[in-house]
């Protein structure tokens, strides 16, 4: 039977543990059972790590006044932000020597914070960044992440394993991050509460990236609540950071009854590829639920949606040599440049490169060279679409939040730098469907207390059948 220990969410178990009614130690040892009786099907973990009980009893010993908001919370760290002493791997092979000595400071923060980090969750290798095709959850360190509610399941990804773990209770909440979609569509795909926050609310620095202009890490957790608990200790500004510097932290106390009053676009037909069944289906018992809580939907379409022509990838492209070189500039035992990773997947594609490199391959073909006319004209292109003429003129006119049927609007969110979060809405065909709400940028607050009124209303987060039980 399950232990009760995986039953509490992540803010009622830090209650727990900060008024001694269960010891850091307790937590920790649960989910590091739990964890390695279901990873080998589930693949959810590359690293475990080995001193998680040891940093516990250490957290154990403090007094009550000295324990922080995540006291004794076990937590899984996506694999390629960095955790001193712990490979950084990015799912790669060729990463699995890359031991930094510091944290991140996002994880410096949650550890100052007394999270417990009980390892490294397995990713689309290269955070889905390698190449077109590759599946959703695989890396070559970390083999093939499996969902939880079925085998044939998609895991969505990147942000695979830290998906995947929450919702197969291997820790209580996990860390992932999101260039376009990386955090919100394995939370949706496997049942979950995803954010992605503003971008620059939580510094990159640490963090093997893609494209400085839309990366940010996020959490994935089992309540908007949790969200909102990790997100207040993650954000704040970083001096190797710029767009961290910009960022006044919002207020993140969420407020009950936020609905009651809330205006709210739905955006039935949003471009791109066709709304299903499912999600149809999905959208209508989250707007049944929304208007139970008092807020007024409005019918709303998204302005020059005939000029967006699918996820373009000009601008991820030109930044992600740029600033993949600047990280791997400091890697001591594995490949320092993007060229470096090329050649030597070149050299053992059986290995290394199992479904290809094209990704790799056109972002090594750019300059790097972030002056050039064609990647500023793309990054204004992009402004222009998402924010100018794209979110801006429908939160300009009143509208707290965007409703999107499925992931539809996570592209759009992703390239104006705004913040979205994914609400679970139930099962269909057994499988896990879910909404998306997108804001302005630096409401994350508030859009948390909006999913947090109606992931309750919608009967909260539901778990996979326990193969244990």
């Amino acid at each position: 039977m399950p232990d009760p220990v995986l039953d509490l969410d992540a803010a009622s178990l830090s209650g727990a543990t900060r008024r001694g009614d269960l010891t850091a130690l307790e937590a920790t040892r649960a989910y590091l059972s739990r964890l390695r009786a279901h990873n080998g099907r589930l693949r959810a973990v590359i690293t475990v790590n080995e001193g998680a009980e040891a940093d516990a009893v250490r957290l154990d010993a403090l007094p009550p006044e000295r324990r922080g908001p995540l006291h004794g919370l076990p937590l899984l760290i996506k694999d390629n932000i960095d955790v001193a002493g712990l490979p950084t791997t990015a799912g790669s092979l060729l990463m699995t020597r890359h031991v930094p000595e510091g944290d991140a400071p996002l994880v410096a923060r949650l550890r100052a914070a007394g999270a417990v980090l009980l390892g490294k969750a397995n990713l689309t290798e290269w955070a889905n960044f390698m190449t077109l095709g590759m599946p959703n959850g695989y890396s070559g360190a970390g083999g093939q992440t499996v969902n939880p509610w079925g085998e044939g399941l998609d895991t969505g990804g990147s942000s695979s394993g830290s998906g995947v773990a929450v919702a197969a209770r291997l820790c209580v909440a996990a860390v992932g991050t999101e260039t376009s979609g990386s955090i919100l569509s394995p939370a949706q795909q496997n049942g979950v509460i995803g954010l992605k926050p503003t971008v620059g609310l939580i510094p990159r620095t640490g963090v093997v990236p893609i494209s400085h202009s839309q990366d940010t890490a996020g959490p994935i957790t089992r309540s908007a609540r949790d969200a909102a608990l990790l997100l207040s200790v993650m954000a704040g500004p970083d001096d190797a950071d710029p767009a961290s510097r910009r960022l006044p932290v919002p207020n993140l106390t969420l407020r009950p009854g936020s609905l009651t009053g809330a205006e709210i676009g739905v955006l039935r037909d949003p471009p791109g590829s066709p709304v299903t069944d499912a999600e149809r289906a999905s959208l209508a018992r989250a707007e049944a639920a929304l208007r139970d809580g008092g807020a007024t939907l409005h019918d709303v379409t998204l302005p020059a949606a005939d000029e967006r022509s699918g996820w373009r990838l000009e601008v991820l492209v030109y930044e992600f040599r740029h600033d993949l070189n600047a990280y791997l500039a400091g890697v001591r035992d594995g490949p320092r440049s993007l060229a470096e990773v090329i050649e030597a997947n070149d050299a053992d594609p059986e290995r290394l490169q199992r479904y290809g490199q094209t990704l790799l391959y056109a972002s090594q073909g750019t300059r790097g060279d972030l002056g050039e006319r064609a990647y500023r004209e793309a990054r204004a292109r992009d402004l222009d679409l998402s924010r100018t003429r794209g979110l801006d003129p429908l939160f300009a006119g009143g509208l707290d939040a965007l409703l999107w049927p499925g992931l539809h609007g996570y592209a759009v969110g992703a390239k104006a730098g705004y913040p979205s979060v994914t609400v679970p809405t139930g099962l269909e065909g057994g499988a896990p469907t879910g909404v998306l709400l997108t804001g302005p940028a630096g409401s994350d607050g508030r859009l948390l207390s909006l999913a947090a009124d109606l992931n309750v209303r919608l009967g909260g987060v539901q778990f996979p059948p326990d193969p244990s039980a």
